[in-house]
């Protein structure tokens, strides 16, 4: 219905009450996964959704649903959102836009009285970050059948606190199983986290595809050492061996251009001493493209590129995958719900690529799924400086509105011609 419309100010007033839970001194937020300031926002959010008459439950990864009853309850609902996590110096918008233009979408139509055919369920994904324990999107992971929870329960934080217990911490392990949850389409609206939309001055971004991530854990050991007393011909040094991966990891990705990005953007020395030769270098290496045949390829020169680093320098290097999301495209009819949504809103739309991973991804393997991105300025995200104007809010608002408006109706009319029958 073109006559609803999301109201910008609350939206904006929401991001900006929101923010100051972990807000930082530098105008960006520290809210950490399965911390007390997530326990925090998690209590904003459910009274928000109740404020609406929604029920709200939370799953056993710690997943939150905020549904609002249509018509026929007998159908999946419509599900929108994102995540309320942060990285350690995350900015307002990452996720958290995703939630609360959710959370205005309902409460435009509970504003309008309008009844959906479908329930329509904010989420909360837990864990999208994985600032805090690793991988990131593990919630969503669980909740498509990539990880298994008990996996996830035993991940551990870098104070080798588990996820398990950190959920029970803050009471956040609900009593229904993750993944026991069908849904008739998942719509997830993020900022860009990249420069394109606002180089070319589009409003909307239509993602078609997330591409494929690889990541890496690499361990490199040779042997600690006094610096004064050891000769240069007869050291082992782990972080020479490690220094050398970081150029060859740029060389490759630079091969696969302009599609292809690699970076090692972790790395812990030891024994991490102004005197000593450093003994042995953990590094991890991020992999993406949007085809796996290149990925496949990227990762061969990798290994080779890894096995040959280590003996001219007396190491050794190991290598883990540990996580490996395919690339993924998402439901042609939801994206043309969004497509049309934008058209329809008056604003100028793109196709893109996704170059970050979403819970959406994840998504897509259990339920069809879309993604709308709208502008943050300079491209600049995971930083407190992250920024999405409350015009750029507003105009992802009503194309998330519209677009769950827009697959609503066909839902609607598809139960139609199947004479009101679920099937």
């Amino acid at each position: 219905m073109r006559n609803l419309v999301t109201d910008a100010e609350r939206l904006w007033g929401t991001l900006m009450e929101t923010a100051a839970i972990g807000g930082t001194a530098k105008g960006g937020i520290c809210r950490l996964t399965l911390t007390d300031l997530d326990r925090q926002v998690r209590d904003w959010f459910r009274k928000a959704a109740e404020a609406l008459g929604c029920s709200v439950t939370v799953d056993d990864m710690g997943t939150m649903f905020a549904r609002r009853e249509g018509q026929r309850r007998d159908v999946p609902p419509i599900a929108i959102g994102s995540h309320l996590d942060t990285q350690p110096t995350g900015g307002k918008f990452d996720g958290t836009l995703g939630v609360l233009a959710a959370l205005e979408v309902l409460r435009t139509l509970h504003q309008a009285g309008y009844e959906t055919f479908a329930p329509i369920e904010v989420v909360n994904w837990t864990n999208e970050e994985g600032s805090r324990f690793t991988p990131p999107m593990m919630a969503s992971g669980v909740f498509a059948g990539v990880f298994t929870r008990d996996w996830a329960y035993n991940r551990t934080d870098p104070a080798g606190t588990s996820f398990g217990s950190a959920l029970d911490a803050i009471g956040q392990r609900g009593t229904k199983r993750c993944g026991d949850h069908p849904l008739s389409a998942f719509f997830e609206l993020h900022i860009e986290q990249g420069p394109i939309l606002e180089a070319e001055g589009v409003d909307i971004g239509v993602v078609t595809v997330v591409q494929g991530i690889r990541w890496f854990e690499v361990t490199v050991t040779g042997q600690d050492a006094h610096t004064g007393a050891t000769p240069m011909h007869l050291r082992k040094n782990a972080l020479l061996g490690a220094a050398r991966i970081v150029e060859l990891v740029e060389r490759i990705a630079r091969a696969h251009a302009p599609a292809a990005v690699m970076t090692v953007g972790s790395m812990q020395v030891k024994p991490n001493s102004p005197n000593v030769v450093p003994g042995e270098v953990f590094l991890t290496i991020d992999m993406r493209h949007p085809e796996t045949r290149t990925l496949e390829a990227m990762e061969g020169e990798l290994n080779a590129a890894l096995a040959a680093v280590g003996e001219p320098l007396g190491l050794s290097v190991a290598a883990v995958k540990i996580w490996d999301q395919p690339p993924v495209v998402f439901d042609a009819r939801c994206v043309a719900s969004v497509r049309n949504a934008a058209e329809t809103s008056g604003f100028s739309v793109r196709d893109m690529v996704s170059g970050a991973g979403h819970d959406a991804a994840y998504v897509a393997r259990v339920a069809p799924t879309a993604m709308i991105f709208v502008p943050c300025r300079d491209g600049i995200s995971h930083n407190e400086a992250e920024f999405t104007s409350k015009v750029q809010c507003a105009a992802g608002a009503q194309v998330l509105l519209q677009a769950v408006l827009d697959y609503d109706r066909w839902l609607a009319e598809q139960d139609a011609g199947r004479g009101g029958v679920t099937p």
